[in-house]
């Protein structure tokens, strides 16, 4: 798995549009109580889905999975949509480092590529 990690602000509702746009998708709303529950159901869902990416983001209590019925590069797209820079997401094949960055605030949203 890789992650595309965003540590530019971005609207939440803005970048959840954007990927709308090119899938489907499911949500997994969470609590303090439940959250790893709901961790081990998505990130299941997301390895057992084909052409799939899941998304983790700041100040919302969900994870997104979303799929399509082919694959494409989602990156590419959001990199041209929000005309990112290589100075505003970090690329890692480190499955843990989103979620710990946007916890910690560190960044905005990651994006997890099975």
């Amino acid at each position: 798995m890789k992650s595309f990690i965003i540590t530019k602000w971005i609207e939440p509702y803005r970048l959840l549009e954007s990927i709308k746009k090119y899938y489907s998708f499911k949500d997994f709303t969470f609590d303090g109580l439940n959250k790893l529950d709901q961790k081990d159901k998505f990130f299941k869902e997301l390895i057992n889905t084909k052409y799939s990416i899941g998304l983790y983001m700041k100040n919302v209590n969900k994870f997104y999975l979303f799929n399509r019925n082919e694959n494409f590069d989602i990156i590419k797209e959001l990199i041209e949509d929000f005309n990112f820079t290589e100075n505003d997401f970090i690329l890692t094949d480190d499955i843990e480092k989103p979620f710990n960055m946007v916890d910690i605030g560190k960044a905005e949203a990651g994006i997890i590529i099975p």
